[in-house]
């Protein structure tokens, strides 16, 4: 976190700059007191991180887990109810957000020929239906994909009653930020059989770990895919966000108008 007392501390600070996306753990008040700026770089990753989230998405419709773990042990497995995977086309796909990633994963669903909802107070997609109330909306879903951003009004936006409203059936990927979830919620949706799976990202505490941590349980689920908050981690994103980044600092450092995206 830079918080308030390392900005206090750098006497000679011109600038902050987000090498990334979320720009919570940064004390902006206390940035802005001073007349500092604080940049992130938004978009480097949108695309990226879609592709990862609907990933996710796939490997929970097709049960990626767990077969390739019976694979690894056994070495074989023969078509049981067990290992019954779920079409895409004709599902449903919820979106919690539908800024610039949950946009590209809408054109991702509807390329398979999935129904998109929206819910986003903010923002809208044409690939999208829009949808006022966000437990309506969740009732109707096969999945539902967290794309919006962290501050105190999306705070465990996802809670008990949201995933109640939720089908039985219904699977919940998360590849924004942690505590947009109520994870003790989610934890007891999936213990009860209340969802059908998860797929997470991202985690209110991180590093996740296989012991000692409240979500310790998840690894241990074959209907919940634990990733280690590396959907933005590709070849190509990384190369789009040091250039930008650089440029941003070089724009401080110079005393040139700060670029904002």
């Amino acid at each position: 976190p830079v918080t308030a007392e390392v900005i206090a501390g750098a006497a000679r600070l011109k600038g902050i700059v987000k090498f990334g996306v979320g720009i919570d753990a940064i004390a902006i008040d206390a940035a802005r007191a001073r007349g500092i700026p604080v940049v992130n770089v938004p978009d480097y990753a949108e695309e990226t991180v879609a592709e990862g989230a609907f990933a996710l998405l796939m490997g929970l419709a097709k049960r990626f887990k767990p077969i390739q773990r019976a694979m690894a042990e056994q070495g074989w497995i023969w078509p049981t109810e067990r290992w019954i995977g779920l079409d895409l086309a004709g599902k449903t796909l919820g979106l919690v957000g539908v800024g610039s990633i949950g946009s590209r994963m809408a054109g991702m669903a509807a390329a398979f020929r999935m129904r998109v909802l929206g819910y986003d107070p903010h923002a809208g997609s044409p690939l999208a239906e829009t949808c006022a109330d966000l437990r309506g909306m969740l009732a109707q879903c096969d999945f539902v994909s967290v794309h919006c951003v962290l501050n105190a009004g999306t705070r465990h936006l996802i809670g008990e009653a949201e995933m109640r409203a939720m089908k039985a059936s219904a699977f919940l990927i998360n590849v924004s930020r942690g505590e947009i979830i109520d994870e003790a919620a989610l934890l007891a949706a999936l213990l009860g059989k209340r969802i059908a799976g998860a797929a997470l990202d991202v985690y209110g505490r991180e590093p996740l770990a296989k012991s000692g941590h409240p979500l310790s349980a998840l690894y241990a689920m074959d209907n919940v895919i634990v990733w280690p908050h590396l959907t933005f981690y590709t070849r190509e994103a990384l190369q789009r966000l040091e250039d930008e980044t650089l440029e941003r600092c070089f724009e401080i450092m110079q005393g040139c108008p700060v670029t904002v995206k």
